[in-house]
C-alpha cells in the first residue's frame, strides 16, 4: 500500500464524511488554543510590527476545522494590533494536505465563509488588511515551501500518520492491524523507528522553510503518556476495529490473507519521544511540551448537534469511519464497508455499555526556530 496515495479523510458532505464527523478534532483544537495564541502573540511581538505574516496549516483535511485555526490566528493578531495601535499585517495562509484531500470542498464551502467573516469585520470598523489563501498539496515529509518564508506553522492530529508501513510490520504483525499487546517486539521497534525517521525528516524540512530566529511551530499529535507503545490508551481504538475485521474473516466475507497484510500507518508518540527527536534534530527550541486528554464522549453527532453525554459506540464508529475508510476500502473493497462498521459499532457499544471510559491523549509541542 502506497500510503500517500490512499491516506486521506472521507471527503464531501455526506453522512460518513470527515466534515460531518470531526467534532472531537475541533475540540482538541479549542483545548490547545491557549498555546497557539501565546505562540502567535510572541511571534508578532518579536517581529516588531511586521508588514506581512506567512502561515501554514499542515494536514488541513477538509470540513469546518480547516479554516478554524487560521481564523483564530488572524483574529488574535488583529486584536493585538488594535491594542498596540498598529496596522495589521497582510496574511498569507497555506493549506496543506496530501493530494487525495478534498481541496475542492475547502475552496467551495469553507473559504467563502472565512472571507465573509473578514468582510464583516471591516464593516464593523475593524482595522483589516488583505488575507491570501492558497492550497498546497503534497506530503509534509518533504519540502513544501520556499526557504526562509514561513513565520508560523500549525498542525493538529496529522503527524501521527506515517509515510509508510515498515516491512517488518507487514511480515510479522499478521494477527493485528496496529501495535497491540500481542505484537512482536520487532513490530514495535519498526513502528518507532519509522516515526523517528519521519518526524526527523519533517523537522529538517520545516527548518529550511521557517524564518530563523523568530519562526514558530505548534504541533498537536495523537499520542500517549505511557512510555509503552502498546499501551491501551493509544492502541485500543484499533484493537476493537481488528476484532470486527476478524469476525468478517470468520464469516468468509473478507480473505484472511488480506487482513494479515493490512496495518495502520500510524504511531502515537509519548512526550519523551517527541522531545528526544526535536532535540536530536536541533533546529528548533521547545517552548512548551504538554499532554492533554479528551474522552470518546467528545465524539458527538456533528457540529450542529449537541455532543452525547456519554460515549456512543455508533458515533465513535462513524467518526473512525470518516478517518479510516479510505485505507480499509483500498484493501478490502468498498462493498464491505457498511458491514465492517456495523460490526465495529456493536463492539464499541458493548464495551462502552460495560462502563469503559476510554480517552485519547494529545501531545502538544510549541517550538521556535533557532
Amino acid at each position: 500500500m502506497e500510503v500517500k496515495q490512499v491516506l486521506h479523510m472521507n471527503g464531501g458532505l455526506v453522512a460518513t464524511s470527515y466534515a460531518n464527523n470531526s467534532l472531537l478534532q475541533r475540540k482538541v483544537i479549542s483545548m490547545t488554543k491557549p498555546i497557539t495564541d501565546e505562540a502567535i502573540t510572541e511571534l508578532y511581538i518579536s517581529m516588531n510590527a511586521p508588514k506581512d505574516l506567512c502561515m501554514a496549516e499542515l494536514g488541513c483535511s477538509s470540513g469546518p476545522n480547516t479554516m478554524a485555526v487560521a481564523t483564530e490566528l488572524v483574529k488574535t493578531v488583529r486584536e493585538l494590533c488594535r491594542a498596540l495601535g498598529q496596522q495589521p499585517p497582510e496574511f498569507r495562509i497555506h493549506l496543506n494536505d496530501l493530494n487525495g484531500n478534498d481541496f475542492n470542498s475547502i475552496l467551495r464551502d469553507h473559504l467563502p465563509k472565512f472571507q465573509l467573516e473578514l468582510r464583516d469585520e471591516r464593516s464593523r470598523g475593524g482595522r483589516v488588511s488583505p488575507c491570501f489563501v492558497s492550497a498546497v498539496p503534497g506530503s509534509f515529509y518533504g519540502r513544501l515551501f520556499a526557504s526562509n518564508t514561513l513565520h508560523f506553522i500549525h498542525s493538529s492530529y496529522s503527524l501521527m500518520w506515517l509515510s509508510k508501513i515498515p516491512k517488518e510490520v507487514e511480515l510479522l504483525n499478521k494477527d493485528n492491524i496496529y501495535m497491540a499487546s500481542a505484537s512482536p517486539r520487532q513490530v514495535i521497534h519498526a513502528y518507532y523507528n519509522q516515526f523517528r525517521n519521519d518526524f526527523s525528516t519533517f523537522l529538517r524540512c520545516r527548518s529550511e522553510e521557517v524564518v530563523s530566529g523568530t519562526g514558530r511551530m505548534v504541533l498537536t499529535v495523537l499520542g500517549r503518556r505511557s512510555e509503552d507503545a502498546r499501551s491501551k490508551e493509544c492502541c485500543y481504538i484499533w484493537e476493537l476495529l481488528a476484532l470486527a475485521l476478524k469476525q468478517m474473516v470468520a464469516e468468509g466475507v473478507i480473505e484472511e490473507e488480506k487482513l494479515h497484510s493490512f496495518n495502520i500507518p500510524q504511531y502515537t508518540p509519548s512526550p519523551t519521544e517527541v522531545k528526544e527527536e526535536v532535540e536530536k534534530e536541533g533546529s528548533f527550541g521547545i517552548n512548551h511540551l504538554e499532554t492533554s486528554e479528551i474522552s470518546w464522549a467528545a465524539w458527538g453527532k456533528g457540529f450542529h448537534a449537541a455532543a452525547a453525554a456519554e460515549p456512543d459506540g455508533n458515533n465513535v464508529s462513524g467518526c473512525m469511519r470518516s478517518v479510516a475508510e479510505p485505507l480499509l476500502s483500498e484493501r478490502f473493497g468498498e462493498s464491505v464497508m457498511d458491514q465492517i462498521f456495523d460490526k465495529y459499532s456493536k463492539i464499541l457499544c458493548d464495551r462502552l455499555a460495560k462502563g469503559e471510559e476510554p480517552k485519547f491523549v494529545n501531545v502538544t509541542v510549541s517550538m521556535t526556530r533557532k
